[in-house]
């Protein structure tokens, strides 16, 4: 079995497992609509298969036959949380899941025709070693992979592949059903050979074959066919289901028959200049724009064990985790982004990660294709990202998609995170917890993931070991609550839930008194307290500033904060910023939340900054984040995790999509 199926079958076996538990209780109310959904489902196939053709190609639609099983566990015409899903987001993954593009988690090289799984994939092979690089990825050690313009819809993609000598551009152009790809070798270069190997993906009925000088996908044949065309502009032979071409010339792949190749060379032209002008709404800041747009496009991707369209964090981080992964609030930050000119992907990814609510009714730090984090959830930002996305587009269904579990999520803070009225940070120990959960769940460790991983603030903050909770009251975590209610609350008044809306606003008004006693008037700023001693912790972090984005401070604390300490050197000012814990402390080392900067740090502060009209303080902070992801984008293309807070160099993960949100600050204020 592939490692591409054995991911499949053991991601929908778990899922398949995990829904029939959730469901159990609600299966007398929901039966009548998922048996419907099932129907709708089987209804909407239709068979018919591919063929390709090296010289003329063919692409004909095929239908997938789904099994009873597989329509419970990933089917989305039902929700995974509290619900049935409405029509209006069955129609948006139907949309957004069709067509060719790089939806292949595996490769980019990769490009896949949706809903058929049937994909061209791309490999070059050493001449020498005869090494294969059979998936590519982005900000990985062993190949380059410079990322370049990439649609939202894959109708134009570009990136620059560099291996064991070999370098290669690949261009590709796609409209309905046919596709174009370019590849230019660097004939300056010790070159190798490419591979052209067909395939249908994650399990789909049918495999091709080769007929004379074509490949077919055969699932049952339909009248609809078409051809695919591929030029090889010299020696090319097939071997064991592969098409190998040396890397000799330029080499141009279509589906479009009776095409020259200088024709499809320049229609492939036209679409890259084509995408090249949409982008022309974002100058002068079109640098800015690419490097966000770019990471968001190249890390969407198809899940088949859940069915839809999401965004992992990167491709890396989701192979790691059985082939898809949402974390929480990266989720929820990739959906703001998504929304500035693309509310398909805004709400797609937002609904994904709501949907991972548990059983216990809270959004998990991690949904993904191993499972999710049953004991914790992770930083609150949800109804805050997806209000801000509801103000760009103002379509109500949308907030009724997402309302119930959000409002469950609420209440599972102020229920299960309560401690002396503060909200802190938990991890509940769960039944059938796997090994690894073992060594978190439930201990100190878990706690802390809940929020900032390693960050200095709770080295010495104490842990009740049967409560399992963490005795600090967190002034980030608290500041964000309140906002979460406020957000809710908004929500709950245009959905017209009174009585919900006046629940959250006491429970803001709530939390807001508690924040307003983490206050310290000798240090000028909101500090996190121990709940054993009530000592007040003095380990500084950008966290403190999210009291802004509450509105609880007075306009003197605010000021307070801003000049003592977020222009203080010795704490957060400086060539770059924001480092994730201040300069001066004893732990402050660059060691990922110990003093890098992060972009959802940064984003955060400055939605606090617009609430209190601190203009000076606004404008520092987007320029030197607009520098920030721009130093490293136009030298390496890529846009990372988090970045050295003295150098400004990349760190961690090179192709992080919540990086953008450093660039994003200034596509806001531009937009205002």
């Amino acid at each position: 079995m592939s490692a591409d199926k054995a991911d499949t079958l053991r991601s929908t076996l778990l899922r398949t497992g995990m829904l029939i538990s959730r469901f159990t209780s609600h299966v007398v109310k929901f039966e009548n609509e998922i048996l419907k959904s099932l129907s709708s489902e089987q209804q909407r196939n239709k068979p018919g298969y591919f063929a390709i053709k090296p010289g003329k190609v063919k692409v004909g639609i095929i239908g997938i036959i789904v099994l009873a099983i597989s329509s419970f566990s990933v089917s989305k015409a039902q929700k995974t949380g509290l619900g049935v899903k409405s029509k209006e987001a069955i129609a948006l993954n139907q949309k957004l899941a069709q067509g060719w593009n790089t939806w292949n988690v595996r490769s980019v090289l990769s490009h896949t025709f949706l809903p058929q799984c049937f994909a061209v994939n791309l490999q070059l092979q050493d001449d020498a070693t005869g090494a294969v690089l059979k998936k590519a990825f982005i900000g990985r050690g062993d190949e380059k992979v410079t990322p370049g313009p990439h649609s939202w819809d894959g109708s134009y993609t570009e990136l620059k592949a560099e291996w064991r000598g070999i370098s290669v551009q690949v261009k590709t152009a796609a409209s309905g059903k046919d596709l174009s790809i370019i590849v230019t070798p660097d004939q300056t270069r010790n070159q190798g050979k490419l591979i052209i190997k067909p395939d249908m993906l994650w399990g789909k009925s049918g495999k091709p074959r080769i007929s004379g000088n074509t490949f077919y996908f055969d699932n049952e044949t339909d009248e609809n066919s078409a051809t695919f065309q591929l030029f090889a502009n010299g020696q090319a032979e097939w071997r064991n289901g592969e098409m190998i071409c040396p890397l000799e010339g330029k080499i141009v792949l279509s589906t479009l028959e009776g095409k020259s190749a200088g024709e499809i060379e320049a229609l492939v032209d036209q679409a890259g200049k084509k995408f090249a002008e949409s982008k022309k709404a974002y100058a002068p800041e079109i640098d800015l724009y690419d490097a966000m747009q770019t990471v968001l496009a190249w890390n969407v991707i198809y899940s088949p064990s859940r069915g839809d369209v999401i965004s992992p964090v990167s491709r890396l981080w989701a192979i790691g985790w059985g082939s898809w992964v949402l974390f929480e609030w990266d989720t929820y930050f990739a959906s703001f982004m998504y929304a500035f000119d693309n509310k398909e992907l805004a709400y797609a990814n937002a609904i994904a990660i709501t949907n991972e609510i548990t059983g216990n009714g809270f959004v998990p730090g991690a949904g993904s294709g191993v499972g999710k984090t049953e004991d914790r959830s992770q930083i609150p930002v949800g109804c805050y990202m997806i209000w801000k996305i509801y103000e760009r587009y103002k379509e109500k269904w949308f907030l009724r998609e997402v309302f119930d579990e959000l409002l469950s999520w609420n209440r599972w803070w102020a229920n299960k995170r309560d401690m002396d009225g503060y909200i802190v940070l938990g991890s509940d120990p769960y039944e059938d917890m796997d090994k690894k959960a073992e060594s978190e769940a439930g201990k100190k460790v878990g706690c802390i993931l809940e929020s900032l991983d390693n960050s200095p603030m709770y080295d010495e903050a104490p842990f009740d070991s049967v409560a399992h909770r963490l005795a600090l009251a967190d002034v980030g975590q608290i500041s964000l609550y309140i906002n979460e209610c406020k957000s809710l609350s908004l929500m709950a008044n245009e959905l017209g839930e009174i009585k919900i809306k006046k629940e959250l606003d006491q429970r803001a008004e709530k939390y807001s008194k508690k924040l307003q006693t983490l206050w310290d008037e000798k240090t000028g700023i909101y500090l996190n307290k121990n709940l054993v001693t009530g000592e007040f912790s003095h380990r500084l972090s950008p966290t403190m500033f999210y009291s802004l984005l509450s509105g609880v401070p007075t306009r003197e604390q605010a000021e307070r904060m801003i000049k003592e300490h977020f222009y203080n050197p010795h704490e957060f000012w400086g060539d770059w910023i924001l480092p994730s814990i201040a300069r001066n402390d004893k732990d402050f080392d660059n060691d990922y939340w110990r003093g890098k900067i992060w972009g959802p740090m940064n984003f955060l502060v400055y939605c606090g900054l617009k609430n209190y009209d601190l203009p000076e303080a606004t404008k520092d902070l987007v320029e030197k984040s607009r520098a920030l992801i721009l130093k490293n984008w136009m030298k390496t293309h890529h846009v990372c995790e988090n970045y050295h807070s003295v150098t400004g160099d990349e760190s961690d993960d090179r192709f992080y999509h919540w990086g953008g949100l450093l660039g994003l600050m200034t596509l806001l204020e531009n937009e205002d």
